[in-house]
């Protein structure tokens, strides 16, 4: 059991620091200002399953997926990074917009976001990705009840990931409101800001790590 709780607590850590949803709470909010609270609601509930698809699948199958279509981790951090850096960039760009939406708009489209770019790249990026399938590599090196505490740990884990992801979410209006006009508006420039450096940091790390394969001697 204790080893069960170490294995939860290295994947809570590493999963919630590079998901940061306290942050990413504004941006969200930002992203869907013209959208019913109602549907923001419905929002938050299937971008926090998705969310828990995208870790557990990166966990389970990630380095086989990655190995069947010839990708590596460092051009996977590259182009994921460059997503996330545009979206910070865009962000950044986003001039305020009326918090109704047009009279003619349904609510298929805001529903279509859930997926990409709300929990791709928003909220479960590359970094997350990444840290999902390194946990999962270092599960294949262990064996027995080693295997299933580290397992259990990264699910659980996960689980609780993903309904934080879901509490700050479905309260987007709520903590808004709390901070004020003003100073929603400073800690959303501010995320967008950290989340193109974050990108940026991504690409980085991936384009050393391209750099330093290439230099290795054959």
């Amino acid at each position: 059991m204790e080893r069960v709780i170490d294995d939860f607590l290295l994947a809570f850590v590493a999963l919630l620091s590079i998901i940061n949803p306290v942050g990413l709470v504004f941006v969200f909010r930002e992203m869907t200002v013209w959208a019913a609270a109602s549907e923001r609601k419905k929002l938050s509930s299937r971008i926090a399953i998705y969310a828990l698809a995208v870790m557990l699948c990166s966990y389970f199958f990630g380095t086989f997926v990655l190995a069947f279509f010839g990708i590596t981790l460092p051009v996977l951090r590259i182009a994921g990074g460059l997503v996330v850096a545009s979206a910070g960039w865009g962000l950044l760009q986003k001039r305020p917009e009326q918090e109704a939406a047009p009279a003619a708009m349904d609510t298929a489209p805001i529903m279509q976001m859930a997926f990409y770019p709300l929990t791709m790249p928003l909220t479960t990026g590359p970094g997350t990705i990444a840290v999902s399938i390194a946990l999962g590599a270092a599960r294949t090196e262990r064996e027995g009840a080693l295997i299933v505490s580290a397992v259990g740990g990264f699910v659980a884990a996960a689980v609780v990931v993903a309904a934080i992801i879901l509490l700050f979410y479905r309260n987007a209006d709520r903590i808004v409101r709390l901070a004020g006009n003003e100073g929603a508006r400073v800690v959303t420039t501010l995320s967008a800001f950290l989340l193109l450096c974050v990108g940026i940091q991504i690409m980085v790390t991936g384009v050393i790590e391209v750099a330093r394969l290439a230099m290795a001697p054959a």
